[in-house]
């Protein structure tokens, strides 16, 4: 089939007679070929603002160039550059570090007069002092509101960064997080060690970062890859490095000849601290490894900074345990080894993993699909230099760091703040499955950074044509990274109406047009992309959306692992797994001093002096029952059965006309989730919050986080342990904090190949007004229209669309795609050599494909 545009056909005489009722005419078709031509032509060379007009029906254009055979006053649409914001505050309280910060701040901590013995990131191994991790640490919530009441220079919230330092070289290697401000770096700068915000005295050294580093000391290869090297009969493809080659692979691993593998971790990596082990599984190195597990998985131990007692401690192949590297071979070699079925020659295409384009071409497919023009221009308004964004009563600030990426601040509706921070806090993805990897691995994403993962958006795909973006940058201990499209904005139509009514009556029959505002970012750690979506209604409704698609985290297919997953391949499983992300929501329902009230549905039989006979006396029907919950240990929340009931945070200081309380309620969306497993020892006490639907504690400083990036390799002692913010404190007209999950129990189906979807992949909140308005404010819109009934039988209905008429405009091309890779700076803060693509592979993809270098 052509995957061009088919040219449209002209009819011949006698064919148009035959089909005059649905062939164009020749004539009328050549000028609409024509116009389109010089639409084109004009579309490449011009920008013309066009306003809709709001005092009258008549459309107004700007410029002077118009189109042959059109309108005269048809024009060609303003360039979508949204207008200047007006940010409430000259400054972001919340804004990342700039990358001249983070140089300035590493080279002060290198210094000298600091005395850290630090070596530089780049070089260092895990016997080193080295800095992780240099990001904003955000500032007091009373200190912020202080500022913004006053808005006096005198009063802004003094700059601070976290600062985490792997202490290798210590006597007793240890983790440390450090508070270094107020900056800039002055003499008055400090560094002080941040403890308060933990429920543990130490952070233990065996739960550190993950540094891909650790990957190309030669012990890994002595200790991991050498004592099978007789199995995997390896050979390099140059002098520099090779991977593993597998000339045996189809009588050992089911593999394919001459193909290549590589391997990938579980975790969490440890306990308690007092070791860091974990599972290796191996992989063919394919397009979409992640779907080609193989059977043999090694048990590893890296624990402590001396790589000479690293070790192999267990090794496992198609349910055979050995002990030692040793014992394996002597199996391998003396013929005792229970090996796997040899892939037949239909199964050496591995091609099904790829996205390439596969089946026919579907009717139509040959043509783009609708996009969104704004023909009247944009209708958001966004500081750049402040990531301030607004649209229609909505104004807000962003924030993004290398834990979990983009994050929302002080959001304001119709001039008073609902939220003063929204943020996610941490992503669980649990599995299950009869081999050691699978039935090992609980990961919590943060700790890889979340933010870290955040590239370059798809114009065109990932977000509209006409989106707009900014930029983020995170430092890594290698260096730092700034992607130029890490957020996009846009705004879309829903397609339906907020709300609508046919009626008969004067002035009640009408509709409101349910535009939406959509901030996005997409985090691929590893094998996943995270959609992280923030939607903006009319209403005063925000909805929280997280969306999952890319490559399944498979296993190994036998026919013991029916019960975790399903067959996707003759070898490969699909595993159940948990997804659980959770988000901090600090509601100010118009104030800080805030409740949590509980409405519970229920059945009542009722009779009343006024049934007749007719039906009998009784009547079963529902009630409400309100109440407020007091206490922090009653506020560890699941959704009601049937969703009877919900939960609100609400001022009973203050309240609507109706002398209502005000509040905002907390709508369970798509997918309203908590984890499944409850009692594993990957998962005791280090996602606590994951239990729950959500749960509503009081707001402290000391308790910024549900968790932290330390927490996953430290699930029996969690430096951020949930319940510990849960002790019996009143939460009646307190500043409080609402902690929320999304997520799914996803069971993978052969629809998940290549990859997860994300319409069906996804979950989601609502928080909306809950009698915080005296009526719907969407009325407000004049993106609305409203109807009078007729005055006679056989007329139209008259209406008033307030003078907001479609604006009709030619609208420009979009851009030519391009994609390049983020820009990477090192340590100095000067740009890097373009990365490779093997380079690009090891930080997106982490421990999960590791690859030997021999």
């Amino acid at each position: 089939m052509p995957r061009r545009y088919e040219q449209l056909k002209t009819a011949s005489l006698d064919e148009s007679k035959r089909e005059s009722t649905r062939a164009p005419n020749r004539i009328t078709s050549l000028r609409l070929g024509l116009s389109f031509i010089l639409i084109l032509v004009l579309a490449s060379l011009t920008v013309i603002q066009i306003r809709p007009s709001t005092s009258g029906s008549k459309i107004i254009f700007g410029g002077s160039k118009t189109l042959a055979g059109y309108d005269e006053d048809i024009k060609i649409c303003a360039s979508n550059i949204p207008p200047p914001a007006r940010p409430p505050a000259p400054i972001n309280p919340w804004a990342s570090l700039t990358i001249d910060e983070m140089v300035e701040i590493q080279n002060w901590l290198l210094s000298t007069q600091m005395n850290l013995n630090l070596t530089r990131g780049d070089t260092a191994r895990p016997s080193d002092n080295s800095i992780y991790m240099i990001q904003t640490y955000y500032p007091p919530k009373t200190d912020v509101l202080e500022y913004f009441s006053s808005l006096d220079p005198r009063d802004v919230p003094a700059r601070f960064a976290r600062v985490t330092i792997h202490h290798g070289g210590a006597v007793e290697p240890v983790i440390r997080d450090y508070l270094v401000g107020p900056l800039p770096v002055t003499p008055a700068t400090e560094m002080t060690h941040l403890a308060n915000i933990y429920h543990t005295e130490t952070l233990p050294y065996n739960a550190r970062g993950y540094d891909a580093l650790d990957w190309n000391l030669p012990e890994i290869h002595t200790k991991i890859a050498a004592p099978l090297m007789d199995a995997y009969k390896a050979s390099c493809f140059d002098h520099l490095a090779c991977l593993v080659i597998l000339t045996l692979s189809q009588e050992l691993l089911g593999g394919l000849p001459n193909g290549t593998i590589v391997a990938g971790g579980a975790g969490p990596f440890g306990f308690d601290g007092s070791f860091r082990r974990f599972w290796l599984n191996w992989q063919r190195d394919t397009p979409g490894f992640w779907l080609h597990p193989l059977n043999l998985w090694q048990y590893v131990d890296v624990s402590g900074t001396d790589t000479s007692k690293w070790d192999q401690l267990k090794i496992v192949y198609n349910h055979q345990v050995f002990d030692t590297a040793e014992s394996f071979m002597d199996a391998f070699h003396n013929g005792t080894l229970k090996r796997v079925p040899p892939v037949t020659k239909q199964e050496e295409d591995l091609s099904w993993s790829t996205r390439e384009r596969i089946g026919a071409l579907r009717d139509l497919d040959n043509l783009p699909g609708p996009r969104s023009v704004s023909f009247a221009g944009l209708r958001f308004r966004v500081d750049y230099d402040l990531q301030y964004v607004s649209w229609m009563g909505w104004g807000l600030y962003l924030g993004f760091d290398r834990d979990m990426g983009l994050n929302l601040w002080d959001i304001r509706f119709r001039g008073e703040r609902i939220i003063y921070e929204l943020k996610p806090q941490e992503a669980l993805a649990q599995y299950t499955g009869n081999d050691p990897y699978k039935s090992s691995t609980a990961l919590l994403d943060s700790y890889f950074g979340m933010g870290q993962s955040v590239r370059d958006l798809l114009p065109g795909y990932d977000c509209p044509d006409e989106a707009i973006y900014l930029p983020a940058t995170t430092f890594s201990a290698t260096g730092m990274m700034s992607r130029k499209r890490a957020i996009c904005i846009f705004e879309q139509d829903s397609g339906r109406p907020i709300s609508r009514h046919l009626g008969f009556e004067r002035s009640e029959f009408g509709a409101v047009k349910g535009y939406q505002l959509v901030i996005r970012s997409v985090a691929t750690v590893g094998n996943y992309d995270y959609l992280f979506e923030y939607i903006f209604h009319v209403d005063g409704t925000i909805e929280v959306r997280v969306s999952a698609s890319g490559y399944l985290l498979s296993g190994f297919w036998d026919d013991e692992q029916g019960a975790y997953g399903s067959k996707i391949w003759n070898t490969t499983l699909g595993s159940l797994h948990d997804h659980v992300i959770n988000f901090k929501v600090d509601l100010d329902v118009g104030g800080t001093q805030n409740s949590l009230l509980k409405t519970s549905l229920s059945q009542e039989v009722t009779t009343q002096p006024w049934f007749d006979d007719d039906w009998g006396e009784e009547v079963i029907q529902q009630k409400i029952t309100r109440e407020y919950i007091d206490n922090e240990d009653e506020a560890l929340l699941r959704f009601p059965a049937n969703f009877q009931g919900g939960y609100t945070i609400v001022n009973t200081d203050e309240t609507n006309k109706w002398g209502i309380p005000r509040g905002y309620a907390i709508h369970p969306g798509y997918s309203p989730v908590h984890n499944t497993v409850v009692g594993s020892k990957r998962l005791l006490k280090n996602a606590n919050w994951a239990r729950y639907n959500l749960a509503v504690s009081r707001r402290k400083d000391t308790e910024p986080f549900s968790s932290s990036m330390w927490n996953f390799n430290l699930p029996g002692a969690p430096p951020v342990d949930f319940h510990n913010f849960f002790d019996g404190e009143n939460i009646t007209q307190q500043d409080l904090v609402t902690w929320i999950n999304v997520g799914m129990h996803h069971l993978p189906a052969s629809e998940d190949v290549p990859n997860t979807r994300t319409n069906t992949a996804a979950s989601s909140f609502f928080l909306t007004p809950f009698n915080y308005f005296d009526y719907d404010v969407s009325i407000e819109s004049a993106n609305a229209i409203l109807l009078q009934p007729p005055k006679k039988p056989g007329d139209p209905f008259s209406y008033d669309d307030y003078n907001v008429r479609p604006a009709h405009c030619v609208p420009q091309p979009p851009a030519a795609f391009e994609y390049y890779p983020e820009q990477v700076y090192d340590l100095d803060g000067k740009p890097a050599p373009p990365s490779t693509v093997e380079e690009m592979r090891k930080a997106s993809e982490l421990y999960l494909r590791i690859k030997f270098e021999l």
